[in-house]
């Protein structure tokens, strides 16, 4: 059974801002997808665990935090950044 994966406003704003100041627009587009279909498969396996019940994973160029609601069965991301700043 999948999980549905939502992404807080806060990290919506967050990966709005990464795709306005970078060039490599399809390179954040396939992480942010990537890091979605992961999640929505088995959140437990992605990243690594985090105090307050919270987990971060990477697929460069992003990170992501987010939290899972395993009676729910949903996956919250709560922050997105960009992992390689210098990227243009």
């Amino acid at each position: 059974m999948k999980y549905t994966v939502v992404w807080a406003p806060e990290a919506e704003e967050e990966l709005a801002a990464v795709w306005a100041r970078v060039s490599c627009r399809g390179e954040i587009a396939e992480a942010a997808n990537f890091l979605d279909a992961q999640l929505s498969r088995n959140p437990f396996t992605v990243g690594e665990s985090r105090p307050y019940a919270q987990r971060i994973a990477y697929r460069l160029p992003l990170g992501i935090r987010f939290r899972i609601h395993e009676d729910d069965r949903l996956v919250r991301v709560v922050a997105v950044w960009l992992c390689r700043p210098s990227i243009k």
